[in-house]
């Protein structure tokens, strides 16, 4: 972590950081209102997220992530922005899914760029894979979406096809279709870096109908 990073979490954690072993999780308390809830597995270095939070303050924020130079940098965010609509695990997404977040509570799941485990070998890595998807959908709301977006063609193929399969998801662009993106996801510098190489990025957007 950087010093600046060390910081913001010395100073900000205490009050913007949740744990797994506090359980199941009171959103109304965490967040100190009643608000559209969105849930962002590996946040990165959280710029898209702080970007997201302050472009929507009517919405609450949950970000997971694992590397703590990550969090450290999504505080720093949130502290230069006064952005209060924001919540932290750092924590394996895994263990917020099944431990700490009540069923049917969450208005959108977001899951940007996870690693594609380029390697065949490595495929079952992945973390968009039916039984996943399916705890994913248990923690939706009805209506609820379910929004990924990837760089890596093999792998928004691989998403389109467990996400058709999945039970009680449908795709918001219709059968097989990827989505543009939505503005409620910013470009990042990575993408634009990306665009400007001639890569594409693939959006899929699912919605939890029942």
């Amino acid at each position: 972590m950087t010093t600046s990073q060390q910081k913001a979490f010395d100073r900000l954690w205490p009050k913007k950081g949740l744990a797994v072993e506090n359980g199941l999780l009171d959103l109304e308390s965490a967040f100190g209102r009643r608000s559209t809830v969105v849930l962002e597995i590996g946040f990165g270095m959280g710029q898209s997220l702080a970007e997201m939070a302050a472009n929507e303050p009517d919405a609450d924020f949950i970000g997971v992530e694992v590397h703590k130079p990550g969090v450290g940098a999504l505080l720093r965010h949130m502290e230069e922005q006064s952005l209060e609509n924001i919540r932290i695990f750092w924590d394996d997404a895994n263990e917020v899914i099944d431990k700490c977040l009540p069923d049917a509570s969450l208005d959108r799941v977001q899951l940007f760029f996870p690693d594609p485990w380029h390697k065949k070998r490595h495929n079952k890595r992945r973390i968009v894979q039916l039984e996943f998807v399916q705890r994913i959908r248990a923690k939706l709301k009805s209506g609820g979406v379910f929004h990924m977006a990837t760089d890596w063609e093999p792998y928004a193929e691989h998403m389109m096809e467990v996400m058709s399969e999945a039970p009680g998801m449908e795709n918001i662009s219709g059968v097989g279709q990827f989505s543009p993106r939505p503005d409620t996801r910013p470009v990042t510098k990575f993408e634009k870096r990306g665009e400007r190489l001639g890569h594409g990025v693939w959006d899929l957007m699912f919605r939890r109908v029942d």
